[in-house]
């Protein structure tokens, strides 16, 4: 892999380090024409975009030092209007705005410098609608994109970054529901190359049945209104918290009597995986689905589609029980609880169903789960409302967790037998 100094010359970015505070007007101003511009696609010329860029670019010049180490949230206008908040949404944390309305995945791509100047611990992106309003296609887009995430990968391989799908829009924005989801596909598919990047679903988070945006978030059908942007900061917490960028709160839970735990906290004792190969001492599986952090037990997002992972007790329990946990899902994610073989479906349900009318359920918010078995039937119950009634299980058998699709912590975890 090139070191950044070699990518940069070869794709021609405008750099200004951290020892160099003093860069021309000239070179943070957008490029009179594209050539040798790196990436492909539109870069916007309006004069409104060009003197916005300029401002925004020498603002941030003349904060290089302040705002080293920062958690930075990169993109268009969509993350721009979100500045005045940030610290607001993340309480604590050090935060450093790098979106310009109106940019594309080309400007994004030109203008690394200026987050890489920062040394960030992380950085957030969300960027590519205006590449569709432009009329880019999506593959130009992503390729853009993936551009971005090397660059960023040869500065630091170790970077955590996370990577937002485009948010929905409109076709009457020229950002129609078929043109995002494909970009967004294209997106998912750059995860496989790059060990440090997750991604969140802030397409399903904000879509309507027909795939736009919610006028009651979204009012022009493009922009997030306060509600959306506190909704974005939801989604993004339980991953910025299992990457160490903002802090989790300590739980310091003990079981009632008569429970027992089946997960420390801290590691994978106890715990093994379908073909018996056990996690003792471990905080995170061999192909990193599942880790301990924060006291969680956190399911990673997979980074192939369909691909799904088990872990289980090392135990079985083949008397009746009460099994409670709580769950926490990012958008859309898809876990399951397994009691003793059979998969009890543990979702972020009013996006990925199948229990959608759920009364109580906390969207992005932590959720309990209570599972009762007894004489070989299973009753579940989430925030006290029944999700299964009775469903048939083995008389013997593990308790297990699931890794699908997305982002999902569990705590908790403890059960309580009752011998016949």
């Amino acid at each position: 892999m090139p070191t950044f100094s070699a990518l940069a010359s070869i794709l021609s970015l405008p750099l200004f380090s951290a020892s160099d505070r003093t860069p021309s007007e000239m070179s943070l101003a957008l490029p009179a024409t594209d050539e040798g511009v790196p990436g492909a696609g539109p870069l916007r010329r309006a004069d409104w975009f060009q003197d916005l860029w300029l401002k925004s670019r020498k603002a941030w010049a003349a904060r290089v030092d302040k705002d080293q180490n920062a958690l930075v949230f990169l993109g268009d206008s969509i993350t721009q209007l979100w500045a005045g908040n940030l610290a607001h949404a993340f309480p604590g944390v050090k935060v450093a705005n790098r979106g310009i309305g109106g940019d594309t995945t080309r400007g994004v791509l030109y203008r690394l410098g200026d987050v890489l100047a920062l040394n960030p611990r992380g950085v957030v992106i969300l960027i590519g609608t205006n590449d569709l309003e432009e009329g880019a296609t999506p593959e130009v887009a992503s390729e853009n994109i993936r551009l971005i995430l090397t660059s960023l990968h040869a500065h630091n391989a170790t970077l955590p970054i996370v990577l937002c799908y485009v948010m929905p829009s409109s076709a009457l924005k020229s950002r129609p529901r078929d043109k995002i989801t494909r970009l967004n596909e294209l997106i998912f598919s750059h995860v496989q190359d790059f060990p440090q990047v997750s991604v969140v679903d802030t397409w399903s988070l904000f879509a309507n049945a027909e795939g736009d945006a919610r006028p009651e978030e979204f009012p022009d059908l493009l922009h997030p209104n306060g509600r959306a942007y506190g909704t974005w900061a939801a989604a993004l917490r339980p991953t910025l918290e299992t990457l160490g960028l903002v802090p989790a709160w300590p739980d310091d839970f003990l079981p009632e009597p008569g429970f027992t735990s089946l997960f420390n906290g801290r590691d994978f004792t106890g715990w093994t995986d379908p073909e018996g190969r056990r996690f003792e001492d471990r905080m995170e599986t061999p192909d990193s689905r599942f880790a301990c952090r924060n006291g969680r037990l956190v399911v990673l997002t997979s980074r192939v589609s369909k691909q799904g992972r088990r872990i289980l007790t090392t135990q079985s329990f083949p008397h009746d029980f009460v099994l409670k946990l709580e769950f926490r899902a990012s958008p859309n994610a898809d876990s399951g609880v397994f009691v003793r073989g059979p998969q009890l479906q543990c979702r972020d349900y009013p996006l990925a169903g199948p229990f959608l009318t759920l009364k109580h359920y906390r969207p992005l918010d932590w959720n309990e789960l209570v599972i009762t078995v007894r004489g070989g039937l299973a009753h579940a119950t989430c925030n006290g409302e029944v999700l299964v009634d009775a469903f048939a299980v083995p008389a013997d058998g593990q308790i297990g967790l699931e890794s699908d699709r997305g982002h999902m912590e569990y705590r908790r975890i403890r059960i309580s037998e009752q011998a016949r």
